[in-house]
């Protein structure tokens, strides 16, 4: 029996701590595993609030190793974000997701197979009504408003040039953007120049299906070449990665340009980042909400056709309902995540951020499906319809909250209803005490390296801290610390304005 069995875990990893610090004077010279146990144990038994008792390995030790003699302990492992953690290990190279697409494939079962599009009736496509016939609006800013469904079909038309369209939407983010604060980078150059490759190509005969030429923006949290990614910290600020993201090349592979990296909160934490608060288009004393707040704000302004957000616990839900747009928050591994910054390895998801729910659609259905790089994707059928009958459908209310005034929450009840949809209330969903947990445990290992990085630069010894503020921290956006604490106190932040994650 270890000295520590009858502890619960909160004392376990203190002590252990303590002795870590003992023994070592910063951080950057502990045994990274065993300091990165101790921290996560710290950080999860604070953020849910209770003493977890530990099972007992009859002959083994407590957090941390058994006392006496023992190997020297391996050299420190950086823990880079992006790494997949343990638990993510696949025996099959590229993820199950990825073995299963190709087991069908190898058998003839064509079970994954990507739904075709049409702009006319075809059996089993993904069909939306042929706009390319209708007359464009006169004005560049009722041009930049239409769904990005009816300004594909313009281009595919020959009614509106890629070139003229990027032009129209380049414009609204130099006009907008300072006061939105919706971009951190505005790529003119290079959206041009790809605009007029999508342009030569129509002319050409190339029609690579309906984004072909349509101007949109990514979440800061992407790598794009060439491009800084910031993840929306001033640390970041320049530093440049040097590859696409996936969804990035899916995008660019169905014609569509990118012209903006849009904001995201620091680390995808609510909606501020290094040069403010991004806001909301319709209210500019409200912020956009986080951490999806540049793609929610610069589509809804219509600085861009669309945009891609992630969702750990909201982000892309919340911008969507602040800002008044519509978007999807795909089911876990619909969408790789291969390229992006990871906040928590087993919630994190990836989703487009529209003005219609067709755009949506047609946008998922680029973009989703598995993935080598990612082994958490996974490959499903889509099919949408945009015929459906309204009346066979039953949709889920919350009951009346602070964010939904009786006013508001009666029109739209009366509207579905007279539209023949079937309304169903619906209590709010249980509570669980320190749910947060998880993202923060997760979150503390995906950002090893840069705490170990800012620790060393400025000077702070981190198991010190470990053993100092260990046992107050609060939980990071749900439930209360172990000492009563509030959330987001000493141990964890909280997630800023709006949704974190």
């Amino acid at each position: 029996m270890s000295m520590y069995d009858e502890l619960d875990l909160l004392e376990q990893a203190e002590l252990e701590a303590h002795e870590v610090a003992g023994s070592m004077e910063f951080a950057s010279d502990v045994d990274r595993r065993k300091f990165v146990f101790l921290s996560l144990a710290t950080a999860a038994a604070t953020t849910f609030g209770f003493g977890a008792k530990t099972l007992a390995q009859p002959g083994g030790a407590g957090a941390g190793g058994g006392r006496g003699a023992q190997t020297p302990p391996p050299p420190p492992v950086p823990l880079e974000n992006g790494e997949p953690i343990s638990w993510t290990f696949q025996p099959y190279p590229g993820g199950t997701g990825v073995l299963l697409e190709k087991t069908y494939a190898e058998k003839g079962v064509a079970a994954f197979k990507r739904q075709p599009f049409a702009w006319s009736a075809t059996p089993g496509a993904f069909r939306l009504a042929p706009w390319g016939t209708a007359a464009l609006p006169a004005s560049d800013e009722d041009i930049a408003f239409l769904p990005a469904y009816r300004l594909g079909a313009a281009i595919k038309a020959g009614k509106l040039t890629s070139v003229g369209l990027t032009k129209i939407y380049l414009d609204r983010l130099k006009r907008l953007n300072p006061t939105l604060l919706c971009a951190v980078t505005i790529m003119e150059e290079q959206g041009m120049a790809d605009a007029a490759k999508m342009d030569a190509e129509i002319k050409a005969g190339k029609y690579r299906g309906p984004l072909h030429g349509i101007p949109w923006g990514v979440k800061d949290l992407f790598a794009v070449k060439g491009t800084p990614t910031t993840w929306g910290a001033q640390d970041f600020e320049n530093r440049i990665i040097d590859e696409d993201s996936e969804v990035v090349v899916r995008l660019r592979n169905a014609g569509a340009v990118l012209i903006a990296k849009l904001s995201t909160g620091q680390f995808a934490q609510g909606g501020n980042w290094f040069r403010g608060g991004t806001k909301n288009p319709w209210n500019l004393t409200q912020s956009s909400s986080g951490s999806s707040a540049g793609p929610g704000s610069a589509t809804a302004a219509a600085c861009v056709a669309f945009g891609i957000g992630t969702e750990t616990s909201g982000s892309i839900v919340s911008p969507a309902t602040t800002c008044g747009i519509s978007a999807l928050r795909p089911t876990f591994g619909r969408v790789s995540r291969a390229g992006g910054m990871v906040l928590a390895w087993s919630m994190d998801r990836v989703g487009p951020m529209t003005r219609t729910a067709e755009d949506a659609a047609i946008v998922f259905n680029v973009i989703h499906g598995g993935d080598a790089k990612d082994p958490g994707s996974l490959t499903m059928p889509f099919h949408f319809d945009s015929n459906i009958d309204f009346a066979k459908l039953r949709f889920g209310m919350r009951r009346q909250n602070a964010q939904n005034p009786d006013a508001v929450y009666a029109a739209f009840l009366d509207k579905m209803k007279a539209l023949g949809a079937k309304p169903v209330e619906m209590g709010d969903p249980p509570s669980v005490a320190g749910s947060q947990g998880g993202i923060n445990v997760e979150s503390a290992a995906a950002f090893d390296s840069y705490v170990q990085f800012k620790a060393k630069q400025l000077g702070i010894d981190m198991a010190t801290m470990l053993t100092t503020y260990g046992g107050r921290g609060g939980g990071g956006g749900g439930g209360r610390g172990a000492d009563g604490a509030p959330a987001g106190a000493a141990g964890a932040p909280g997630a800023g304005d709006g949704r974190g994650g």
